[in-house]
């Protein structure tokens, strides 16, 4: 009995004096992680995670709250078998199909309804390019050429903010989503985001090659907020969620709750039928019933690849050739998906917490070619 209460003396101090150095070598963050997602039954970030974090109001106009049409063929066509059990399998939320601007199918699942918000995840980095595309349309940033160093002087100087968009920056970001020492997780469990940011370097020349970091997104918004003088939540209630009519306030995490910085590269909590209006954005090329919101010329900038060696990404938008159409599309981790085949007059809306895994060699999954093809075998259908 000696042995064992010594042991647990023992495992005790050990244990204490692993909370005292992680906290000393700043990755205290580690907790919160346990506390917010492994107590949760969760092993990484979920869908629902926002309710846990501090969150700014991104607010609708009640007095332009607008409503999806619906088709006359409104969900008058079943999901196919072969769909509904991969929306079972993969914990779809919510999907939708809209065709010539009017809801022609939507299902929701488990307890999820048309209002229930779930999280973004990285469709919030497309959402950040265009509140660029609003910024410089607003003359508060001169072009995606213009230097980050004119925010943040620590900057390389050949580094733009149309680098940031591209993802061709070149930073010393280390995107590894189940590294806890990484800087994502620091990111999104941290509780200082623009200082985690401002301590990063360039290590390669930018404007040369794509790379996926999420830096290059939340510094982003930090010019965008320096630019503008404004939240990035304020300044997107204003560009984009008042004048497109959204029907609900949305809410964009924080880092920490006073002066707290937006997580600009995740993390907008709405729903399915709102983020859908940001596919319908960009299917009319910027322009909202007449408003050009941005400018039609930086649209095609989004959906069009910046370099030939990786056609699979514009500014902020993943590409596709898929089926022989020009297809650009907003993506979060978990399978968030708003598509858009402007062809086919045609937004596919997919929210939920699963999603299958990629193969080495092709830049879309599984699943988002499956949306697609039983979206065209429910058309077919009428």
């Amino acid at each position: 009995m000696k042995k064992f209460f010594r042991f647990l003396k023992y495992f005790a101090g050990f244990i204490l004096l692993l909370v005292v150095l992680l906290y000393a070598f700043g990755y205290g963050y580690i907790f919160k992680g346990i506390r917010i997602m492994y107590l949760n039954g969760h092993k990484t970030a979920y869908i629902d995670d926002y309710k846990e974090f501090d969150n700014r109001l991104i607010k609708n106009d009640s007095t332009n709250n607008e409503q999806w049409p619906e088709s006359k063929y409104y969900n008058s066509v079943l999901a196919t078998d072969s769909l509904d059990t991969l929306n079972k399998q993969l914990n779809t939320s919510a999907f939708l199909i809209i065709k010539k601007d009017s809801i022609w199918f939507e299902k929701y699942y488990d307890t999820y309804t048309a209002t229930s918000k779930t999280n973004s995840f990285s469709m919030a980095k497309s959402v950040v390019v265009a509140l660029l595309g609003k910024a410089i349309k607003d003359g508060y940033i001169t072009s995606v050429y213009e230097p980050v160093s004119h925010f943040f002087p620590q900057f390389d100087t050949r580094l733009t903010v149309g680098d940031l968009a591209s993802m061709a920056s070149g930073l010393d970001w280390d995107e590894s989503y189940y590294n806890p020492f990484g800087h994502t997780a620091k990111a999104y469990l941290g509780n200082n985001i623009r200082e985690l940011i401002l301590e990063q370097k360039v290590i390669k020349k930018p404007g040369q090659e794509f790379e996926y970091l999420s830096g290059n997104t939340e510094l982003l918004g930090m010019v965008i907020e320096k630019a503008t003088r404004k939240t990035l939540s304020e300044y997107l209630s204003e560009s984009f969620w008042q004048p497109m009519g959204m029907q609900s306030d949305a809410l964009w995490q924080l880092d920490s709750k006073e002066d707290g910085m937006e997580k600009a590269y995740c993390c907008i909590a709405s729903n399915a039928r709102d983020f859908a209006r940001f596919g319908k954005l960009f299917l009319h090329d910027g322009n909202w019933k007449g408003n050009q919101l941005i400018h039609k010329s930086f649209v095609r900038k989004m959906t069009n690849p910046r370099f030939e060696k990786s056609s699979y990404y514009g500014y902020g938008l993943w590409l596709s050739d898929y089926r022989g159409k020009k297809i650009y599309y907003m993506r979060g981790i978990l399978g968030q998906y708003v598509i858009v085949i402007p062809k086919d007059d045609l937004i596919i809306v997919r929210l939920g917490q699963g999603v299958k895994k990629r193969k080495r060699d092709d830049k879309h999954s599984p699943d988002f070619y499956k949306y697609i093809d039983e979206t065209y075998k429910m058309l077919d259908k009428k």
